[in-house]
């Protein structure tokens, strides 16, 4: 019986997400492959998840980060600092792979910046096994040849993977005749050669993910087992800054909610109890997402789940009715993306959201029960700071805690045709704690003072206190007490209204920030006036008179 073996490579960052990477792609593919090839034995394998991590040197192409993450930083408004390893030794895979000892290998490289840890798995496995290795995943869609061009790496696979992977094994079992495998890359007479891509499957005729090869403790959220669960394809949207077209196509495609739901019935009886939906649109079909709201409401009546829309969910398609369908079936959070509160800058990135349709929502959302996450993209190409640093203030006087995307550029978006073309670094820097991309309007100095000063809003907007309002000094004085996280933030944000300095706090002592531009920090402070907590408690900021307007800035 052949044997493939589908891996997760570990992943290197300053920081991990790793409840939402269980490898539900390469799930699929076990489930695609048992359906229509049952002679193959195939295994999944996460090598990134529950494999601890390492703290490793920072890569070259990052040490101009040194001067911003330069302290490691214990205080509530910290940033980055060591660069970890999260997952297997890439000796510890190559060793479990000799043991193994599969016929052929499909590598997962979902994300741009860690494109180089598919190819060190990849090289390491290479030292001792000979068989086929093949790579697949939204890097791979979008940036093919910046994989294939490996010498480890022997095929791979644009856009969905399920039909590709089975027509190649029948080549691999049959003739070799891998011209005739649709989105395969390969070479050939020392050619990179990438097929032409067709459709995949319909997704009703997908068979439901395997999951089989992990346990449900293997994923928690907040020590519940978790899954993903995918409703759906592609997006309708065409967003400058997304690739997501480069692996699903154009058009946006929805499974059946009976479908859906059948799978969470199964997941539910195999002891997982919350469930993640990381659709790139999920709420876009409003008939169907309804329908499927009220299957989860009506059969899951009484039983303990938790349903979460971590990818985000769309502002542009939600309204008072699908908040209330979503709230009764479980959904507690919602992730928005505002992206900018600028309309020339939404047009520019081709975004057809608006600001008001997100305050209405924010407002329903609220009355609805949410707790709410909204997000900035920050250092778009041709914003200004003004219009950055306007969007900050807006989302401080929401009951909303702020979440803010540093600008990167993604290999395949419509956006990075504005740029010269990536080149490995550039591919390491796809991040946003890399802070890569500079602007006119925009520098890193910037983009790291407004990363942290929506650190310090969102502590403002965290803290608990009697009443329905209070002043900053109030504040202040009643959290003085102590070494808690609360009596810390206070002490370095009194500092900062007197000395116009940030610190950082490494346990011991406070540590000046020299990139931290106090002014832009007071003027988005002084556009709030009163910022609106998480809770929807009112705090009055006192004004910063010294510091003027940004727009007399020199950048």
């Amino acid at each position: 019986m052949p044997k493939l073996l589908l891996l997760q490579p570990p992943v290197e960052d300053f920081y991990d997400t790793d409840i939402r990477l269980q490898p539900i792609g390469l799930c699929y593919l076990k489930a695609a492959v048992k359906k229509h090839l049952p002679e193959f034995l195939v295994t999944v394998r996460d090598y990134h998840r529950g494999r601890g991590r390492r703290t490793i040197p920072l890569p070259r192409e990052l040490k101009y980060l040194r001067e911003y993450y330069a302290v490691h930083d214990r205080g509530p408004f910290s940033s980055f600092f060591h660069y970890y390893r999260f997952g297997a030794d890439y000796t510890e895979i190559a060793a479990e792979v000799a043991r193994e000892q599969p016929d052929l290998i499909g590598i997962s490289s979902p994300f741009s910046p860690y494109c180089r840890e598919v190819v060190k798995t990849a090289e390491a496995i290479r030292r001792s096994w000979d068989g086929v290795i093949i790579a697949g995943g939204s890097h791979v869609s979008c940036a093919p040849e910046s994989i294939l061009r490996e010498g480890s790496i022997d095929f791979i696979i644009r856009g969905e993977g399920e039909r590709p992977l089975v027509e190649f094994l029948r080549q691999w079992l049959g003739d070799g005749d891998y011209g005739r495998v649709a989105n395969l890359g390969y070479k050939a007479a020392g050619r990179t050669i990438l097929n032409p891509l067709e459709e995949n499957y319909p997704l009703d005729e997908l068979p439901l993910p395997e999951t089989d090869d992990f346990q449900p403790e293997d994923y928690l959220y907040e020590n519940r087992p978790v899954c993903m669960v995918l409703t759906s394809r592609g997006c309708p949207h065409r967003c400058s800054f997304c690739s997501v077209h480069r692996t699903f196509g154009h058009r946006y495609r929805r499974r059946q909610p009976a479908e859906v739901f059948r799978e969470m019935e199964l997941r539910y009886q195999q002891g997982y109890r919350v469930f993640d939906f990381e659709d790139d649109n999920l709420t876009f079909d409003r008939k169907g997402f309804h329908e499927l709201c009220r299957l989860i409401t009506h059969h899951f009546a009484g039983r303990e789940i938790e349903l979460l829309a971590m990818n985000g969910v769309s502002h542009k398609s939600l309204d008072r009715e699908t908040l209330d369908l979503m709230r009764r079936a479980g959904f507690t959070h919602l992730n928005l993306a505002l992206v900018s509160a600028a309309r020339e800058v939404l047009q520019a990135v081709n975004r057809p959201h608006l600001v008001d349709q997100f305050s209405r929502v924010v407002r329903e959302a609220v009355d609805a029960g949410f707790a709410i996450l909204a997000h900035q993209i920050l250092g778009l190409p041709g914003e200004s700071l003004e219009s950055m640093a306007e969007t900050l203030a807006l989302l401080a006087g929401q009951p909303l805690l702020i979440g803010v995307s540093i600008f990167y550029l993604t290999p395949g978006s419509p956006i990075a045709a504005q740029f010269p073309p990536m080149s490995a670094a550039d591919l390491l820097r796809s991040r946003s704690t890399a802070m890569a991309i500079e602007t006119p309007e925009c520098t890193r100095g910037d983009l790291f003072t407004l990363f942290i000063t929506a650190r310090i809003l969102n502590f403002l907007k965290g803290l608990d206190f009697d009443g329905e309002e209070a002043g900053f000094s109030e504040l202040a004085e009643n959290f003085s007490g102590g070494n808690n996280r609360e009596a810390v933030g206070f002490r370095i944000l009194t500092r900062l209204q007197r000395e116009e300095r940030l610190y950082a706090f490494n346990g011991g002592e406070f540590i000046h920030q020299p990139r931290f531009d106090s002014r832009l920090f007071f003027s988005v402070w002084n556009q709030i006036g009163t910022l609106t907590t998480q809770q929807g408690k009112r705090i009055h900021l006192l004004r910063h008179e010294a510091v003027e307007s940004v727009q007399a800035d020199n950048h």
